[in-house]
């Protein structure tokens, strides 16, 4: 951590040196959002991957892996979405602390959808996570061993089957690594965070956790209102471009019946294809959520001649490296983009 120099009893003009700003770094900025906000009035946090790059496969520049080695902190998704940073926490964040998130205490799992066309979605499809808390400073890398979710082991950023997660396949039935999309998810983020800083940083501890009341309180006035937004708009059908929000669907109601892709960045085959143009002329579906960049080609495919509007946005918020986004504020850009995309013309 960075010493600096506070004074310490100003009448009696001495100072001491106190441990200060913990050197936390994230792997996205939707992470990010949420732990500077747990942070602040102490620091901020460091984020590796930069807009518009894919969480699926990087290649961390040299300023970025060097944040990484002098982490007292890291704070990711887990393997599921970044299967890269594996090794570099291994190798270069070694005596770093970490939390995996999808191992967090309280955050609920999806898998991914299979198929090509998807059922509404019923609120039981979550599961809420039993694992204790991942960020215990002496046993950090084996918190969770015992308790491995799908394909990979919570508590040590192995990458055993992460792969699979994100090849050319459908990835059905694999944990869905798009956790933070969740509101209530995010809440239990904020609770897991501060309590990995407290243990870091005991002299900030009571700041820390009062910081992530406050977040969770906000996130909860905040989804209410993304509530009452999306309650007109539950049984309207629309597809996706690739299974990115299924995290959001499944909070506020929403009726996604397809995945134009069924793998991050792949295209379709013909009889997929040919199997969502028939969903959208089943369904009636109004919209596609695509994500930047549009494919237009491949969703000009897919919805034929019809009048389909199209919205793209990021599940990993802002595209412009200047963003730096609240997670409030992000979640409702998405509800923005859905309302966009579902309410009638």
């Amino acid at each position: 951590m960075r010493v600096l120099t506070v004074c310490a009893t100003l009448l009696a003009g001495t100072c001491g040196a106190l441990a200060e700003a913990p050197r936390v770094v994230t792997d996205i900025a939707p992470v990010q959002g949420l732990v500077d906000q747990v942070m602040a009035g102490v620091g901020s946090a460091d984020v590796l991957l930069p807009p518009g790059a894919s969480p699926h496969s990087y290649a961390m520049r040299p300023s970025e892996a060097r944040a990484l080695s002098s982490a007292d902190l890291v704070i990711w998704v887990g393997p599921a979405l970044t299967p890269w940073l594996a090794d570099p926490i291994e190798t270069l964040a070694g005596d770093a602390q970490r939390l995996t998130l999808t191992g967090a205490e309280g955050v609920q799992l999806l898998t991914f959808r299979s198929g090509g066309s998807f059922e509404p979605h019923d609120h039981d499809t979550h599961t809420e996570h039993d694992a204790h808390e991942d960020h215990d400073g002496d046993h950090a890398h084996e918190d969770h061993a015992g308790h491995a979710e799908e394909d990979h082991d919570h508590g040590t950023p192995e990458h055993a089957g992460a792969d699979e997660a994100h090849d050319d396949h459908d990835h059905a039935g694999d944990t869905d690594p798009h956790i933070w999309l969740d509101p209530q998810n995010a809440q239990a983020i904020l609770t897991s965070v501060a309590g990995a800083l407290a243990e870091l940083d005991p002299a900030n501890a009571a700041l820390y956790r009062e910081n992530a009341r406050a977040g969770r309180e906000e996130i909860a006035q905040t989804a209410a209102r993304i509530a009452g937004q999306m309650a007109s708009l539950q049984d309207i059908p629309f597809i996706v471009f690739h299974d990115a929000f299924q995290y959001f669907e499944a909070r506020f109601g929403l009726s996604a019946r397809a995945a134009v892709s069924l793998a991050h960045g792949e295209g379709a085959s013909a009889g997929h294809v040919s199997h969502v143009r028939r969903v959208v002329r089943e369904t009636g579906a109004v919209c596609v959520m695509a994500e930047p960049p549009v494919q237009q080609g491949l969703i000009d495919a897919v919805t034929g001649s019809g009048d389909q509007r199209v919205e793209a946005i990021s599940p990993l918020a802002g595209e412009n490296p200047a963003d730096k986004i609240a997670y409030g504020a992000f979640l409702m850009q998405i509800a923005e983009a859905f309302r966009r995309c579902l309410a009638p013309a």
